[in-house]
């Protein structure tokens, strides 16, 4: 809830600007490192990271546009913006599977590697929406219900006083996401060392994820718009039904990458039983 950690000059030091810098930071560190563990070329990984940052950023951007009502593409206030997290994830994909079969590494594995530090990326990301006030949820009686402050209206719009003038308490959704992605980093490490073919830790987080995603737009309040009418159409924001999609090609690729794996595995024993 401190939009602002200190200024130089003039010139302010955003918490979500740190909080990204870190979690970027923290991800290509845990890519590099799984990368390795599968005898892939560290530097390599760190080329690709930061080549598909750019590629998300871009994607983020995009799909802001389209989503949001009157979106000046020619301002500060979009530059600084985080954008929509699934549009920097599609961008950051699409970017990563072009650069992969330029540099013609296993897709699957580099995908196992990268999955992890998006999620811990995402930790960082969400204490950085936490701290700006955006992506706040609608109104919660819970005992962990929070009030945003001034500075952070001023800075989001995020609302702090009820149409009666009384305190706003919100769900926290950015610290939902935020612990939920710290647990699911710590999940997918535990199962990259146990993974029984390449692509299930990319495959486990993209079904992870929309599931967790699907869930929290139901107490999610902050105004993003409506893509093509999607909204009006079937109840569902933009990102749940980009949840549906993602989770429903998580769970064909699940079972074609298990079917293969397991035919290797056949095949195998049955060389070695001859």
């Amino acid at each position: 809830m401190y939009p602002e950690l200190f200024r130089i000059g003039d010139f302010p030091i955003n918490t979500y600007g740190v909080m990204l810098a870190l979690g970027l930071m923290f991800a290509l560190f845990a890519a590099a490192k799984l990368a390795e563990r599968d005898g892939l070329p560290k530097e390599r990984i760190y080329d690709l990271g930061l080549w598909t940052i750019i590629g998300g950023l871009v994607g983020s951007k995009i799909l802001m546009f389209f989503v949001e009502d009157n979106v000046q593409i020619f301002s500060l206030d979009f530059l600084r913006s985080g954008g929509v997290y699934f549009g920097g994830f599609l961008g950051g994909f699409i970017t990563l599977a072009l650069l992969i079969r330029w540099y013609k590494l296993p897709f699957w594995k580099v995908g196992d590697a990268f999955a992890p530090g998006v999620a811990i990326g995402q930790f960082f990301g969400r204490q950085g929406c936490f701290s700006a006030g955006c992506c706040w949820g609608t109104e919660c009686h819970l005992p962990w219900g929070v009030q945003f402050t001034e500075a952070g209206h001023q800075n989001t719009g995020v609302p702090i006083y009820g149409p009666d003038g009384s305190d706003l308490f919100l769900h926290p959704t950015q610290l939902y996401e935020s612990f939920a992605m710290l647990i699911v980093f710590g999940f997918l490490i535990y199962l990259h060392r146990k993974k029984k073919f390449d692509g299930q830790i990319l495959i486990a987080y993209g079904l992870i994820y929309s599931l967790i995603r699907f869930s929290i737009e139901f107490v999610r309040d902050d105004p993003r718009g409506d893509l093509l009418g999607i909204t009006t159409m079937t109840g569902l924001s933009t990102s749940q039904l980009i949840s549906l999609v993602v989770a429903i090609a998580s769970i064909i690729f699940l079972y074609f990458r298990m079917k293969k794996a397991n035919e290797a595995e056949d095949s195998s024993a049955e060389i070695t039983s001859k």
